[in-house]
């Protein structure tokens, strides 16, 4: 595959196109490896699935000759059940997610395809993986696993999901520190349209449970910067009510309030040690796979 034709599966345009959900995971994946020689990508690497570089304790006996002869480090062999992380994919299905502002995509389809994405690369690097599902409640949980059939289930899922009922972001993610016992790295993937006070307090809870986050805010691209025009109806998402309103009478208002919004978030995320990460849907996915990588370089295996 030509380089220009890999790294275009890293927007979200072009993934629409695919017509399943392990066809748009590998292909985002493999546009991602292709560019992380490329700046700002330069001194990352992905190393996969039959190996991990050695470490003090391993047996010598399971050091990779082969590998250590091409290139001068040392790996080992690693079996299937193996493991170095366990990873929890939680991902908002609101009906607030299935907003999108013109023919592209909504923001659930973009969680959904970047989860995805991410899957694939934690089980290629030999990370367990699980996948819960919320809105008002929690819906659907697949624990970690790091087997390569188990994948497949994590893709199927996520190719069913779709958005229905009102958001309570605070509250499912609250149930689902609860749930999630085993500490590992907990990726979140929502608009968070929710009182930010249960939200930031659900997110401590994770912290308080030794859980690492990485908060992925998904934005649809209007939502961040209110150009609708001269005249629009706006309809809730979750309750179906409508207004008519000149968007630009109000636009000012609304970005210095979005700005706020998120600039609480980037804050308090800051103080408890999570990763904040705002997306919308026209952002390359390569961004947020970027701070994955980076992150799981510093929580090491």
């Amino acid at each position: 595959m030509a380089k220009e034709q890999s790294s275009s599966y890293l927007r979200p345009d072009v993934v629409s196109r695919l017509s399943t959900m392990e066809m748009r995971a590998r292909l985002v994946v493999e546009g991602f490896i292709t560019g992380l020689h490329k700046s700002p990508y330069h001194g990352f690497s992905v190393e996969f699935a039959e190996h991990r570089q050695y470490m003090p304790g391993d047996e010598i006996r399971r050091i990779d000759w082969k590998v250590l002869g091409r290139t001068d480090r040392y790996y080992i062999k690693q079996f299937e059940e193996e493991t170095n992380l366990k990873s929890y994919l939680v991902l908002d299905t609101s009906r607030s997610m299935d907003f999108k502002s013109g023919a592209d995509v909504t923001k659930l389809q973009y969680a959904t395809w970047l989860a995805a994405a991410l899957a694939y690369l934690m089980m290629r690097q030999q990370d367990a993986v699980g996948l819960l599902t919320y809105d008002e409640q929690l819906r659907k949980y697949l624990p970690p696993h790091s087997t390569k059939i188990y994948l497949q289930s994590i893709l199927l899922e996520l190719e069913r999901v779709q958005a229905a009922n009102a958001t309570s972001t605070g509250r499912a993610l609250n149930m689902a520190a609860e749930r999630l016992h085993r500490r590992g790295l907990v990726m979140i993937f929502s608009d968070l349209f929710d009182d930010p006070d249960e939200v930031l307090s659900a997110l401590k809870h994770f912290r308080y449970n030794q859980h690492e986050v990485i908060l992925f805010h998904i934005l649809d691209p209007r939502e961040r910067n209110f150009d609708f025009g001269r005249d629009a109806i706006f309809r809730d998402m979750e309750n179906s009510e409508e207004m008519m309103t000149q968007p630009r009478q109000i636009q000012r208002a609304y970005r210095e309030a979005m700005r706020d919004f998120i600039a609480r978030y980037r804050k308090e995320c800051r103080e408890r040690r999570i990763d904040y990460v705002l997306l919308d849907t026209a952002t390359p996915f390569d961004v947020a796979l970027f701070e994955y990588l980076n992150k799981r370089k510093k929580i090491g295996g």
